[in-house]
């Protein structure tokens, strides 16, 4: 019986070709393309959970209550480490500080320079009592020495070609330390926020002072120095938590009340933007990933759609068939049985395809997904989300149109008196076309939102000029900072260089160095933080900021005198710029500076955050940077120049340049992703739609073929007939605008929120989008519908 269903199954698809080809193709790309989500969704899902102890790992963060609101910081001073063993015995502790960009030098005969932008750390040994690490060579204790350094597997054979010889061999990190390496680890897995590479040993940072930022003050903070923890079972976080209320007022006293630390969970690390991930290359949002879900439900919906509408509108061409079945004894179940067959196979052919059409599409799907090149398509999580989808779709799909048709009563059907009005199909495919397109302006209208969002952030002004800025990163050992001076005159002989400044870091980066301060003499510090710069004096000259009030400092090697964005003086107070300059000001324990200059605000982090206030000082040992204002004019060759006039100074080093916009353009590497998600998912929408309309158009077009006939001979015209074909669906359209309108303004709304600038929701934006899909509509209709009307008359009325 079941060999006879998939029988008569096939002999349908195949008779009914045109049909099968729509449902066959809206269904495997709707399922390619969830298929493919799926593979996104499961890779960020994943993060961190590798680790043994997942629920019970926690990240401290540092909360910030100000006059102006909250902010956090994912780092923790660095006295706080040891005063928190003191305070609670029973939590483990670990701390790590990240160093950025550091560069690795292998001796030999040939000295082999390796610059990793992210991977390295100063790391206690501590860190792999929470953290599960296999050791392939040595053991975590080699990290309590200094000048110790542990490695992975990828990087001893990157380095050394066989990482079975890397023990006991030297690392030159920054030109500055001499590490031996005393131990070799597996490398760390993709979904790991925490990317170990290189692990050197946290006594080595505390023993480097200024090179690499140790500061062993309460009031210092660096998103650099980060401390995770595993609670004991007995212990919960709500009540950790309480307790550090009381810890931090104990240790920074009533006056820095408004400082508190959060255990914040490893399972939320990868998801929180508003703490973020300064470790790792990538975050996702929680917002991103219900979004995506979210597309994949309303992709399958459209697709499984357009199979019940067309599977209904051919029931009755099949009305005589089941009334003949019926005749013959079968019973209702097992007409259900046998629509249900069909369906599965032609469901069955439509995850074939997709599986091939997501195999086809993997390789790219890094362009709007952070996934690793290597990530798998076919295992056993991703064949239990087909057969899953697949279920879901038979029962979606198939339930109603084997309802349908095995209700027809025998006697009507054998006299071929159903239609679609008398099976009430009508009504419903007019709801289901008013829900696909629905769907479609849903997508479209959040794709032309997102894009021109990310068009205002990418062309936004920033209140200094990226463009032709080459950034160069260098190094604060003494050599380096030694040659600053004549390297700089050296690249100001070029007649392409129009400016070049040492910094700490550009005015728009992901620096947050914070600290406490105190202004104008006063001994009490100030209740919120200001954010700290570190540059020469023609920094302000080279990124073109302007001066609300006074001027730059004078060039020196160390703080003598101070310059502050308007952010600052508004929240000090002071109404006009020109009342801050002269006044002093103090960062930490610091000395007391004059403000020379108060400058116009510019954007410190990307546009998702607001200006922050800012402290810009001159002090060489900081100077980690050079950027290089050129002329776009012979752009290459003055890059090539410069390369080599600093391989010339620094031989000792790698060049490692990058224009300063392409670098602000990561900010938004996410937002960009979801863009081109939205993009991508908009168009496949808008396919499936099409497709469902142009199979319903032409079953209309055969039901009216006499109607079509009738109308030409009394005198109607081309365009009546296909405006007659259209104008239905040109109402369900304006019915899907209206559902759709509000839906995506609330969802936009929210979306939009993550930005501190952003592009306000027009009219405009959801005017294109319904005149797109009446457009889109008109196109798919209208192909069919002319050619419905074309037909000779003398034709239609010989039909029958």
């Amino acid at each position: 019986m079941l060999k006879n269903y998939f029988k008569i199954a096939w002999r349908n698809i195949i008779r009914h070709k045109a049909h099968s080809i729509i449902n066959i193709s809206g269904l495997s790309v709707g399922i390619g393309a969830c298929l493919l989500i799926f593979v996104i969704l499961k890779f960020e899902l994943s993060f961190n959970k590798f680790n043994k102890n997942f629920d019970d790992i926690y990240h401290l963060v540092t909360k910030q209550t100000a006059e102006d609101g909250i902010n956090y910081n994912p780092g923790v001073s660095v006295p706080a480490l040891d005063a928190l063993r003191i305070d609670f015995p029973q939590v483990k502790f670990a701390a790590l500080t990240s160093s950025y960009g550091s560069q690795m030098t292998v001796s030999g005969t040939d000295d082999k320079k390796f610059i990793e932008p992210i991977g390295v750390f100063f790391m206690e040994p501590q860190f792999f009592d929470i953290f599960q690490t296999r050791w392939l060579n040595g053991s975590k204790e080699v990290l309590s020495q200094p000048n110790m350094v542990v490695i992975t597997k990828a990087i001893a054979t990157k380095y050394f070609g066989d990482w079975n010889t890397a023990m006991g061999k030297t690392i030159k990190m920054d030109n500055t330390l001499t590490l031996r390496v005393a131990g070799i680890v597996e490398d760390a897995p993709s979904n790991s926020d925490i990317p170990l590479k290189i692990m050197v040993s946290y006594i080595t940072w505390k023993q480097s002072g200024k090179t690499y930022s140790y500061n062993n003050e309460w009031g210092s903070i660096s998103s650099n120095h980060q401390i995770f923890l595993q609670l004991p079972q007995n212990l919960s976080r709500q009540k950790f938590e309480a307790q550090l209320v009381g810890f931090t007022k104990k240790n920074l006293t009533d006056k820095r009340a408004a400082r508190t630390h959060l255990a914040q969970p490893l399972a939320e690390m990868h998801f929180d933007t508003l703490i973020g991930n300064t470790l790792g290359d990538h975050s996702t949002s929680k917002a991103t990933i219900s979004t995506l879900t979210f597309i994949a439900i309303l992709i399958i919906l459209m697709a499984s759609i357009n199979f019940i509408n067309l599977s209904t509108a051919q029931s009755v061409g099949r009305s005589k068939e089941v009334g003949i079945r019926k005749v013959l004894g079968s019973t209702r179940k097992q007409l259900v049985a046998q629509v249900i067959g069909e369906t599965t196979l032609v469901i069955a052919f439509s995850v074939i395809l997709a599986v091939v059409i997501a195999k086809i599409a993997l390789p790219y799907l890094k362009n709007i997904s952070s996934v690793p090149d290597d990530i798998g398509l076919i295992n056993t999580d991703t064949a239990i989300f087909l057969v899953c989808t697949m279920l879901a779709v038979i029962v979606l799909s198939g339930i109603y149109p084997a309802l349908v048709i095995s209700g027809f009563k025998p006697v009507a059907a054998l006299k071929n008196k159903i239609t679609a009005a008398s099976i009430g199909g009508i009504p419903l495919r007019r709801a289901l076309v008013v829900a696909q397109f629905a769907i479609a302006q849903l997508l479209i209208i959040g794709t032309i939102v997102a894009v021109n969002q990310m068009n205002f952030v990418n062309e936004a002004d920033l209140g200094f000029n990226k463009n032709a800025v080459l950034v160069i990163p260098g190094y604060t050992d003494s050599v380096s900072l030694s040659k600053v001076n004549s390297f700089k005159q050296q690249i100001l002989q070029n007649p392409n260089v129009k400016a070049t400044s040492f910094a700490s870091d550009a005015p728009s980066s992901e620096n947050n160095w914070g600290s406490n301060f105190y202004f104008d003499g006063s001994p009490k510090d100030v209740s919120f933080t200001v954010f700290l710069k570190f540059a020469d004096a023609d920094y302000f000259k080279t990124f073109g900021l302007k001066f609300a009030a006074g001027k730059g400092y004078d060039e020196s090697d160390t703080a003598r005198q101070a310059v502050v964005n308007e952010t600052l003086v508004h929240k000090l107070g002071i109404r006009n710029a020109e009342e801050a300059i002269g006044k002093t000001i103090k960062i930490g324990s610091g000395r007391w500076m004059p403000i020379t200059g108060v400058v116009k605000d510019f954007k410190t982090n990307s546009l998702r955050d607001a200006v922050k206030p800012t402290f810009i000082t001159s002090a060489k040992s900081n100077w980690s940077q050079v950027a290089v204002k050129i002329q776009t004019k012979n752009l290459s060759k003055t890059v090539k120049d410069i390369q080599q006039l600093w391989e010339k100074t620094y031989p000792e080093y790698a060049y490692n340049g990058y224009f300063l916009d392409e670098n602000i353009a990561q900010f938004y590497r996410q937002e960009n992703q979801l863009a081109l998600v939205y993009k991508i998912f908009a168009a496949i929408a808008i396919f499936i739609s099409c497709l469902g309309l142009y199979g319903l158009v032409s079953f209309m077009a055969v039901q009216r073929t006499k109607e079509v006939g009738v109308r030409k001979v009394l005198g109607a015209s081309v365009f009546n007939i296909v405006f007659l074909f259209s104008k239905e669906f040109m109402i369900l359209i304006s019915v899907a605008f209206l559902i759709a309108m509000p839906l995506a303004w609330y969802i936009m709304s929210g979306w939009l929120q993550n930005f501190a600038y952003r592009i306000p929701l027009t009219v405009g934006v959801f005017v294109l989008a319904i005149v797109s899909s009446i457009a889109i509509a008109w196109l798919t209709v209208g192909y069919k519908a002319l050619r419905a009307a074309m037909v000779n008359p003398v034709k239609s009325l010989r039909s029958e």
